[in-house]
Order: structure tokens, then sequence, then C-alpha cells
């Protein structure tokens, strides 16, 4: 049975069609989940979508963690279903706790879009088992509030537990500590990342191609693998 994927779009979400067709590229169903939803539709992962959800009001993911959706993701997540948090994604997982720190405006307070390069620094995952420790890739980043910030013992415990999952490589483009692009949490279910992998899943699409598509294509593997 094919593997059915669930993208949740909040108010203000930019992203959701680009990670369907994703999903769909790389041989999943994809599900549309809307923030009201108060069941999950019998998905087998769920992708947190880029954008600005309820205009980013209070702060970036604040008002988002509490609606009637998050309420299953937080506890399907606690009992292993696969999460994917993308930019405002990650703003959101970092709200419900699920992972940790906090997402603050750019140290230059600029937005930034570019293509950016990432180091993988952790293959085990769930989302990230099509790369290689220390491979790098390119995928697009869009953001202003997108520096990774911890105190230094959270900081000190995701590296001592691999749980750094992606470092900016060829230059930090927003401040956050450490060059961190995207965290796991400690069972690799869930992992949080600014950068935007579901758009670049073809060929014709930005300087790193089809660099982002592991990402969906690595989810795949880990439920065929689960069932």
């Amino acid at each position: 049975m094919t593997a059915r994927i669930g993208v949740v779009t909040f108010p203000g979400t930019l992203d959701d069609r680009d990670a369907l067709r994703a999903a769909r590229i790389a041989g999943a169903e994809p599900v549309s989940l809307w923030h009201r939803d108060k069941d999950l539709k019998q998905v087998d992962a769920v992708v947190l979508a880029g954008g600005f959800s309820y205009g980013d009001y209070l702060r970036a993911g604040a008002i988002a963690r509490f609606s009637p959706v998050m309420g299953q993701i937080i506890e399907q997540a606690r009992e292993g279903m696969p999460v994917l948090g993308i930019c405002n994604g990650f703003q959101i997982l970092t709200e419900t706790h699920l992972l940790p720190g906090a997402m603050l405006r750019n140290n230059h307070l600029h937005f930034v879009c570019k293509d950016q390069k990432l180091r993988v620094e952790n293959a085990e995952t769930a989302w990230t088992r099509d790369y290689t420790a220390g491979q790098e890739i390119s995928v697009p980043l869009k953001n202003i509030d997108g520096r990774y910030v911890a105190d230094e013992h959270a900081l000190d415990e995701l590296e001592a537990e691999g749980r750094v999952a992606f470092r900016y490589a060829d230059g930090n483009p927003n401040g956050s500590l450490r060059d961190i692009a995207g965290i796991t949490n400690a069972a690799g279910n869930v992992v949080g990342l600014m950068p935007h992998p579901e758009h670049a899943v073809e060929p014709l699409v930005g300087t790193g191609g089809t660099d982002g598509l592991g990402f969906f294509t690595s989810i795949l593997k880990k439920l065929v693998t689960a069932s």
C-alpha cells in the first residue's frame, strides 16, 4: 500500500502545494490536512510546510502551535510518527517543544532568499537516510526569522547526541548558533530545518536540482521498513 504523507495548511502557509508535489514525485500519496482538522486522516507521516502561519503574530509559529490539528500531531509524534517541519514548520516544532531551542529574527534583520549549501550531519533520521553524513546539498532558503538559538547546555546536548541534522556550509546566512540549519529529536522521527527541500525535487529548479528529494524518498523507505 502506498504511504500517505500529510501536509498541513495553516492560514498563511505558502509552501503546502510544493510539499504535496514533492511527496507525490517521491512516490507517496499526498494528503492535505487543514489546521482545523481534529484527525490526521490515517496518514503515515506529516509535513509542516513553510510560510507565515497566522501572519507570524506574537512569534513565528506561536499561534499555529495551538491549532486543533497540532494536538494529534504532537501526540502521534511522541509515539513515533515521522514529522518534518520546514521553515515555519520548524518554528512550530520548537513552539510545541517537540524540538528544543527557538527561532529568532536573522542577525542582519533582512529577509534571505537564496540557494543555500547544507552539510548533512546526521543521515540516520527518518527523513535523512537517503543522504550520507558529510554530504553537501543545495536547497533554497527563504526566511527572516531563521536564526536558531538555544542555551549552551541544549546546544552541547544536541552535539553530543548527534542531533544536529544539518549545518550551513559556505557561510552562515542568518546567524544561527553553531551554523545549525536543522535538528532532530532523540528518536530521529521529528526533524526541523529552515531551508526548503520541497523546492529542490526536480532538475529544472534551482542549483541543487533534486537535492531535496532525498527527504521524501528517505521517509518512504523508513515507512516501508516499518511496515
